[in-house]
């Protein structure tokens, strides 16, 4: 499906246009936690790679399925974004070239778009990963100290420039 050559009027559910809720940071950094907040407050429909691949008995490391996944979930977002119904993709957003695709696929079709950065440093990241480890949740997959720290040397965290590229977030 090509997105639209020029924006759209989406319709608008529960009397609010619609939005795109991008959740950006590493493991640890309370992005469930805020998502599952928002999704009732907005409301929103939120996706979650982890809770789906583990729902289905997915190993969440595997990398291709978890693309296909993500790649299926953004068709999906667009979709519900044309309808006029707000979309969470809490997919973490490590890369500016996958924020900078979403917020103008989703600009596109004429909905406001949030990023929402939740940063901390490393240690508080582990430590809140420590715990999660010892009593885990679905879609909760053992991370190591090791595991974080590669992650970090890759996770592309977005600065006042970019940040000011996005919408404010919408208060309920």
């Amino acid at each position: 499906m090509e997105p639209p050559k020029r924006p759209i009027e989406p319709r608008r559910a529960h009397g609010r246009s619609p939005r795109l809720v991008l959740m950006c940071g590493l493991p640890g950094a309370g992005k469930t936690t805020l998502a599952r907040r928002l999704e009732a407050e907005l409301p929103a429909v939120r996706l979650c790679p982890d809770e789906w691949l583990a729902a289905l008995g997915i190993d969440l490391r595997d990398e291709i399925t978890r693309d296909r996944l993500e790649t299926q979930f953004w068709l999906l977002a667009r979709r519900l974004l044309a309808l006029g119904q707000s979309v969470i993709l809490e997919s973490g957003f490590w890369l500016r070239s996958d924020r900078d695709e979403k917020r103008l696929g989703a600009r596109a079709l004429g909905a406001a778009v949030e990023l929402r950065f939740l940063g901390a440093p490393l240690d508080e990241l582990y430590h809140r990963i420590e715990r999660r480890n010892a009593a885990p949740a679905l879609g909760d997959a053992h991370i190591t100290r090791a595991d974080l720290e590669l992650w970090a040397t890759v996770f592309q965290a977005p600065d006042a420039a970019e940040l000011a590229l996005f919408d404010p977030p919408e208060r309920p």
